[in-house]
């Protein structure tokens, strides 16, 4: 992807997490909202190796938008934002969301009430760039959170294309696993259930015949 169209891309994004637009029927099939892709053993990019990025579809022309959900980093919210609201030490981590736009925030929740600005990923998760979710979370209206710096992005078929060439399994997402107490430990258990459960298939199929 070239440096104009990547920042067109990065544009489009922030544009469509600011102002909340639903947008409208995508003319490409999309790929399903809430879903994790999990990186395959031989994935070897380091961007994503080893990783497990929760995806969304946030508009038309846009493409799907992910953050990776186990790379905790060193830093601390309250250093990298020190102005922002004092929030519970337990939220007060931050993640490696992927290599586009490290620069800037977005944020995961578990909520009953919707924030403003911010897109559906599940029932009741929701990612937003407005850094107003942290008001939010500082009144204890969430029940899980997550602070992302950068986000995964691909251009529209960039990531279909991906799949079916063998990078990466695709699966239903999960808040627990999203907010999951120990996230460097999302990956390996993820990858135990998929190919735990490709043996079972494998073996009825074999007992079929």
């Amino acid at each position: 992807m070239n440096a104009v169209r990547r920042r067109c891309l990065i544009a489009a994004l922030i544009a469509v997490l600011s102002a909340g637009s639903p947008g409208a029927v995508a003319q490409e099939p999309p790929l399903a909202n809430g879903v994790f892709l999990v990186a395959k053993p031989d994935l070897l990019d380091p961007n994503f190796q080893e990783t497990v990025v929760l995806i969304t579809e946030p508009g038309v022309g846009v493409g799907p938008l992910g953050v990776i959900v186990n790379r905790p980093l060193s830093a601390r919210l309250s250093e990298v934002v020190p102005d922002a609201p004092k929030i519970p030490e337990k939220f007060d981590a931050i993640y490696g969301g992927g290599p586009v736009a490290r620069n800037r925030l977005l944020f995961l929740v578990r909520t009953q009430q919707r924030p403003e600005r911010s897109l559906r990923v599940l029932a009741d998760v929701y990612l937003s760039g407005d850094p107003a979710v942290l008001e939010q979370v500082k009144r204890g209206a969430v029940t899980a959170f997550r602070a992302y710096a950068g986000h995964s992005g691909w251009a529209p078929g960039q990531l279909q294309r991906e799949i079916l060439s063998g990078g990466w399994y695709v699966v239903q997402a999960d808040a627990e696993i999203i907010f999951a107490a120990e996230p460097s430990t999302i990956w390996t258990e993820l990858i135990r259930r998929i190919t735990t459960k490709q043996a079972a298939l494998g073996e009825t199929y074999a007992r079929s015949r």
